[in-house]
């Protein structure tokens, strides 16, 4: 979710609501400034009010980067546009070519990209495969065709597509 805060734009990543004794309740969240990218920190009383930002959600293609921008095409009308690593943050670790992401607009201007849960990906660097090694909690770090680092089990070689969970960064199956 995308609120207004002080002027300010903020995207919510977690919300916990207390009721410390006999205090009044308060929600404590986490955000981050989609402006400055900065995270904080704030107690909202029950009588704080927070305004929802009206946001305009365009499905796109990310087509290709050439260093400095990030080209993304409009599936509905194929028209083409450019962001920069400040707006796309950590999905940069994440962008394969031909992948569906959607496009976040606040009054016309594009304020951040959603990825989809889970995207597959080619390891391309890694140590050697161990013979016989099964699911366990040991791993071992593989490079992805992005420069992600991520941590995979044994078995896993390089040139293998794996499933990575774009919210945490994880391994989740073979692909």
């Amino acid at each position: 979710m995308v609120v207004k805060f002080n002027k300010d734009l903020f995207s919510i990543f977690s919300v916990a609501h207390r009721t410390p004794g006999n205090l009044r309740g308060f929600v404590q969240a986490k955000m981050r400034n989609l402006k400055s990218g900065s995270m904080i920190e704030h107690r909202f009383s029950s009588e704080d009010k927070v305004e929802r930002a009206i946001l305009d959600e365009v499905d796109m293609e990310y087509l290709y980067d050439d260093g400095d921008y990030y080209y993304f095409m409009n599936t509905q009308n194929y028209e083409q546009m450019h962001l920069t690593k400040e707006i796309l943050g950590d999905a940069i670790n994440y962008l394969i070519p031909q992948l569906k992401v959607a496009v976040e607009f606040y009054e016309g201007k594009a304020i951040s990209v959603e990825l989809p849960a889970t995207v597959d990906m080619t390891v391309m660097e890694t140590e050697p495969g161990l013979k016989g090694a099964t699911v366990s909690n040991v791993t071992k770090p593989a490079k992805m065709e992005t420069g992600l680092v991520v941590l995979v089990p044994p078995f896993i070689c390089e040139g293998e597509k794996i499933r990575v969970n774009t919210a945490e960064g994880t391994y989740q199956e073979r692909a």
